[in-house]
């Protein structure tokens, strides 16, 4: 299934133009350890399955999703069975402002089980499966319909990663609210200002709070600390900016907002698992990609 490997990382080849890739996958072999710019889902229609990610196993039982960021290295161990693994080009997904809100999903790997919540497993499962009839029908707006389940889906867990923090939070409900609609206005300016120096003052000051009550309610409520969330964004962002080889890496960091080019190369290789340079020579040439920098 994977077709080409340098090294960990993976050039997904997408078909015919388009942004997904799906597999009805029956092989029996082992997918070493790699990583790739894709958002991957992966799940078992007959037998369970083992996903490994970083140092966590997942056994994956029938019909359970699992969802793996951009970016995580992972490995799939050879067995028997069948199993649909969806990818989608993260680029797509990331040159769409409207859909920062829905980053947090990315920051780990996410199993949905019918004891995470019935509702959004239900959910998640019929989106994986109206996106596999979707994919085999290739009509005319089949892609557009893919990406709307995709949409959905991320949606959905997004918003039951806020509820569950909701719920987390020692306090009273009008207070929870009051978070929620603090938090939306620092996630905003973060998103509308990532290109700039952020100070934990300036944001507690949005939020109204002091600074320690800032940071504890901020990386309770968002699942990721503030800093985190900054690295994310700013990470994204010169994903976007690396796509055009007329600009420079150090203009790449100074345009995303990092202090300087060596706190840029390791926030992005701590995120991408290879450097800016390797990342750009990768996107904007003929296609040969290396990680021995």
């Amino acid at each position: 299934m994977i077709k080409n490997l340098s090294g960990e990382f993976e050039t997904v080849e997408y078909e015919n133009k388009r942004f997904v890739m799906l597999y009805d996958n029956n092989q029996v072999e082992c997918y070493p350890i790699h990583w790739h710019n894709a958002v991957e889902i992966i799940m078992p229609i007959e037998n369970s399955f083992v996903v490994r990610t970083g140092a966590q196993e997942y056994q994956l039982q029938e019909r359970e999703i699992i969802i793996i960021p951009p970016g995580e290295l992972h490995m799939l161990p050879p067995q028997e069975g069948r199993r649909i693994i969806f990818q989608c080009d993260n680029n797509v997904l990331g040159s769409v402002s409207a859909l920062e809100a829905v980053l947090p999903v990315f920051q780990s790997t996410l199993v949905i089980k019918p004891d995470t919540d019935r509702d959004l497993y239900l959910m998640a499962k019929k989106q994986i499966l109206d996106i596999y009839s979707e994919y085999y029908a290739n009509s005319e707006i089949s892609d557009v319909k893919i990406y709307m389940n995709v949409i959905n889906l991320l949606v959905a867990v997004r918003e039951y990663q806020i509820e569950q923090s909701r719920q987390s939070l020692p306090c009273a409900k009008d207070k929870v609210y009051q978070y929620s609609e603090k938090f939306k206005l620092v996630l905003k300016y973060i998103d509308q200002n990532y290109m700039y120096a952020i100070s934990l003052e300036q944001l507690a000051a949005i939020a109204g709070y002091s600074k320690f009550h800032f940071s504890r309610i901020f990386k309770q409520y968002n699942s990721m600390t503030y800093i985190q969330y900054i690295n994310m964004r700013r990470t994204r962002a010169a994903e976007m900016l690396l796509l055009d080889p007329s600009i420079p890496i150090t203009e790449v960091a100074m345009r995303s907002g990092f202090s300087s080019l060596s706190t840029f190369n390791r926030i992005f290789k701590e995120y991408k698992h290879c450097t800016p340079s390797s990342y750009q020579r990768f996107y904007c040439s003929t296609g040969e990609f290396s990680l021995s920098e």
